[in-house]
C-alpha cells in the first residue's frame, strides 16, 4: 500500500515535507497547544476517548493518529482542524501556493492531506486528499465543526453519513456537502488510489 502510494505521489509530482519532519511538526503542535490549554495527558485522552499511551505516542511522534483522531483533538484543545497545517512553508508570493510550498499531514490508515490554500485568512480552505488503496478516516464517525465539501478527482470514496442507512460511493467528477458537525466517516475501498479536493470553512 505505501509504495502504491509513494508512486502516487511522484506520478502527481508533489513536494511533500517528509513524513517525520510532519510528524515532529504536528507532534509538537498538539503538545505545546494542550499545556497552552492547561490538559494533562489524562484530561486529553478523556476528551477524545483514547488511552494515555495513545495521546503521548502522538506526542512524541511515535503515533500517527487519525483523521477522526486528529478531528476530535482539535475540538477538545478548541481550535479549527486547519490550526495543525499552521506552520507555513516559504512562499515567493502570498497569495500563490506551489507543490514545494504546501504543508502536509500524513495520517494513519492510509491518508495523505496537503493543504493547497495560500493561506487559512479566508473564508475557507483547501485540500488535496490522497487516499492510497483501503485507506480510511478511522473506525468512528467525526463530527468537524467546519461545513466541507468534496469533489473526486480520481478513484473512488465511499461515505457514510449520519441519518442515511447505506454508504454512498462517489467515483471522478461526483461532489458532496456536509453540513457543520455532520458525523461521517470515508473510505477508499478500491484497490487503486483516490483522490479528492476537499473544501471546508
Amino acid at each position: 500500500m505505501k509504495l502504491i502510494l509513494y508512486f502516487f505521489m511522484k506520478f502527481l509530482d508533489v513536494n511533500f515535507m517528509t513524513p517525520q519532519e510532519e510528524l515532529a511538526t504536528l507532534a509538537a503542535l498538539i503538545h505545546d497547544l494542550r499545556k497552552h490549554k492547561k490538559l494533562t495527558l489524562a484530561q486529553l485522552a478523556e476528551k477524545i476517548e483514547r488511552s494515555v499511551g495513545f495521546v503521548s505516542q502522538v506526542e512524541r511522534g511515535l503515533s500517527r493518529p487519525t483523521v477522526a483522531d486528529l478531528t476530535a483533538i482539535s475540538h477538545a484543545l478548541d481550535v479549527p482542524t486547519t490550526y495543525f497545517y499552521s506552520q507555513p512553508k516559504p512562499k515567493a508570493v502570498d497569495w500563490i501556493t506551489r507543490p514545494n510550498e504546501r504543508r502536509t499531514l500524513y495520517y494513519a490508515n492510509g491518508i495523505t492531506d496537503i493543504l493547497v490554500s495560500p493561506s487559512m485568512n479566508g473564508a475557507f480552505s483547501m485540500l488535496d486528499s490522497l487516499l492510497a488503496p483501503g485507506a480510511n478516516s478511522g473506525e468512528q464517525p467525526m463530527s468537524d465543526r467546519a461545513e466541507q465539501a468534496g469533489f473526486v478527482l480520481e478513484g473512488e470514496l465511499t461515505l457514510w453519513v449520519e441519518d442515511e442507512a447505506d454508504a454512498v460511493t462517489l467515483g471522478p467528477g461526483d461532489s458532496f456537502h456536509l453540513a457543520s458537525f455532520a458525523h461521517c466517516r470515508y473510505a477508499n475501498l478500491t484497490d487503486l488510489p483516490a483522490r479528492v479536493l476537499w473544501v471546508y470553512n
